[in-house]
Parts: structure tokens; sequence; C-alpha cells
């Protein structure tokens, strides 16, 4: 089970890229024929297989999420989208002028990297839902609600012993339910090898395929591919600036999450969509890893940290009361480790939901190149 919502996105390694055949989209309806593209999958990492959607959603659509067949006789148009301390399900909901489809939204953003996107979260409506214990909607608001979907970020949100609806419960009370399918092996108890695959190739195009695959679901292809597109375009120009640069080592640390650290160390995350973002930003992570490490944080100790190569700091933000101490944050961090480069030369920048996966992602990637490669 992830920790609660900070008000930002979930911090747990969260994966990227789809898994062929399983975890993507799969067409299996009449009428909706595809054809696949490959994209550049991560250094020794299976190639994830692009599904083309077809111009149209011809419906009944069948897909495949998680290993489970799930069939939509039309968009669905009473979505409930559950927290799973992520905001990045919503967020694409929005930039695909879906708003009108979302029955109750438990995703709560109330700090972002995205002009706007808090305002246009806070309009959407909620159900009245409310947490349990474990930080999403209880099973008994869910089955009282009566969504024809049920979005979850991840497949621990159907998790029976955390309080949540089982797939299998909402199946039979005729809802559907979907898994942002690079989430899909985590919370699961038998992950498939393809998704699996999937959560340990996490990057910004996770983003890309959520988008994709939602497109194809509420037929609305041609949007989602212009939302994609321009995604797609903003991180490329920033290739196109940082490239044959140097790499500055960059430390991701969030210190409103020092709770996370026995020593009460801010919360540092390497590996996944994390390194991918950085890299992509022109930096190399202070603490690369070679896929996701959800456990950097608890395990971190002050020696490591004291010791780290950082020479740009990132201050993450999970609460808007810290939009206006940025440079606090950063300058109590540079007195605590004057020996990193960063704090001899004051270089930081800030980010929020721009550092989980979420469209926001895109923002992040040239919020960081502003800070490693100055115009």
């Amino acid at each position: 089970m992830p920790p609660p919502s900070t008000g930002s996105a979930r911090f747990a390694a969260r994966p990227g890229g789809i898994a062929a055949t399983t975890a993507g989209l799969v067409l299996l309806a009449s009428g909706c024929g595809s054809g696949a593209a490959s994209r550049p999958a991560a250094e020794n990492a299976p190639a994830p297989t692009r599904i083309v959607a077809p111009a149209r959603t011809s419906y009944p659509l069948t897909i495949r999420n998680c290993g489970r067949k799930v069939t939509f006789d039309k968009a669905p148009e009473r979505v409930l989208i559950m927290n799973g301390a992520s905001v990045g399900e919503v967020q694409s909901y929005v930039l695909l002028g879906l708003q009108d489809h979302i029955l109750a939204n438990a995703q709560r953003v109330t700090v972002s990297d995205d002009p706007g996107m808090v305002e246009k979260v806070a309009e959407l409506p909620t159900g009245g839902t409310s947490w349990n214990k474990n930080f999403d909607v209880p099973a008994e608001k869910v089955l009282d609600l009566k969504p024809d979907l049920v979005v979850s970020t991840w497949s621990g949100g159907f998790n029976a012993e955390s309080g949540f609806a089982t797939r299998d419960q909402l199946a039979r009370a005729g809802i559907d339910s979907y898994v942002n399918p690079v989430d899909c092996a985590y919370g699961a108890t038998r992950p498939s090898a393809a998704d699996q695959a999937a959560y340990d190739r996490q990057s910004i195009a996770s983003t890309y395929d959520f988008i994709e695959e939602t497109g194809v679901i509420f037929d609305v292809q041609k949007k989602a591919a212009e939302v994609v597109a321009g995604l797609r375009k903003r991180v490329e120009a920033v290739g196109d600036r940082v490239a044959g640069e140097d790499r500055p080592k960059v430390l991701l640390a969030f210190p409103g999450m020092a709770s996370m650290n026995a020593g009460g160390l801010p919360a540092v995350f390497s590996g996944g969509v994390y390194d991918d973002i950085i890299e992509k930003a022109g930096g190399e992570n202070s603490f690369p890893s070679d896929g996701p490490d959800p456990d950097l944080t608890s395990t971190l100790s002050p020696e490591a940290l004291a010791s780290a190569e950082v020479d740009v700091l990132v201050v993450g933000l999970t609460d808007p009361s810290e939009e206006p101490e940025v440079k606090r944050l950063a300058d109590q961090l540079f007195a605590k480790y004057p020996q990193w480069s960063a704090s001899r030369t004051k270089t930081y920048t800030s980010l929020a939901d721009g550092a989980f996966i979420g469209p926001a992602n895109v923002r992040a990637v040239e919020k960081i190149a502003d800070a490693t490669h100055p115009r």
C-alpha cells in the first residue's frame, strides 16, 4: 500500500512503458483492427509493443488489462478515479477533456508544476468520497456511487484486505475496472512476467501510453494523439538544447517527506521515471539506479547523503505552503551539506507533481534543464 497522497503525487516507484500483450492495450473486438510499431526501450530491457489505435473506436471494445479482459459497450460515462496517492490519471483525463465523464475523483492536487492544474482538478466532482485508513475510497462507497468504470493507479487499489472493492466484486455489480497498465505489477500478488517487466521499465513514456489507451477507451484518439505529440515535442526540444553538454549530478529531495526516513533525512528518489526525467533534462541522478528503487529513502544514511555528488539540488514540494519557502528549504540543505557543489554555487530548482509519473513530467524536464543548463 503506498503512503497517503501529500498533495502532489504518489511517490512510490512507478513503472513506465507498456508491456507487450498483457499490460498494454490490446484491441480484441471486431472492427478494431490495429497495427504494431516498436518504441525504443531502456537499455537491457525488452522492447515494449506499441498498439496503434484505430481512427475511431468500435464498441463493444475489449481490452486486456493486467491479464484481465475488460469489455466496454460504450465510452464510460460515470468514472470513479481512485486516489492511490497519485495525480497522473486525473490530470490525463483533464488534458483529454474528459471532465464530464468523471462521476467522482479521489485524487488530490494541491500543488502542481502545471499552471492551472490545481484549479482544474478542484472543479471536478468528488462524489462525497473520503479515504479510509488506507487512504483510498472504501468498497462500500464505491458500490454506493454506482460508477460504470473504476480507475486505479495500481493493482493494490483493488485489494480487499485494504478495504477496497476487488475487481471481481465490481464485475459482479456490473462495474468495469481498469489499472494504469504500467502499475499492473504493483500491489499484485502474482504479477505476470510481462507486467513485472513493465514495472521495471518506468519512464516518461508511461504517461504517453496511458493517455493513448484512455483515448481509445473513450473514442478520443485524435485528442490523445495531439496531447502526446505536444508533450513529446517539448521533451525533444529540451533534448536538442542539452545534447552534447556535460551532465551534472542532480539530487531530487523532498524535505516534506522526511518521516519516511528513520533519521529524518529528506526523501530521495532514484531509478525509473526519476532517472528518466533527470537524464532527459541533461543531468544524471546523484543516486542512479538500473530500476525503480523504492527503498532508497528508508535506507539512506546520513553518510551516503553527505558524500553524494550534487551539482544541482531539486527541492520537492508536497504542500502549497512550501511554494514560497523553496529558497529557505534549499538553503537549509546547503547549510547542512556544504561539501556539495550545489551548496557552493547555490544551484537549485523545485518540483511538485512533475517528479512523479503523469503529464507534469514534461514540465519537470524543462525546469531541471533550466537549472542544469541555464539558457
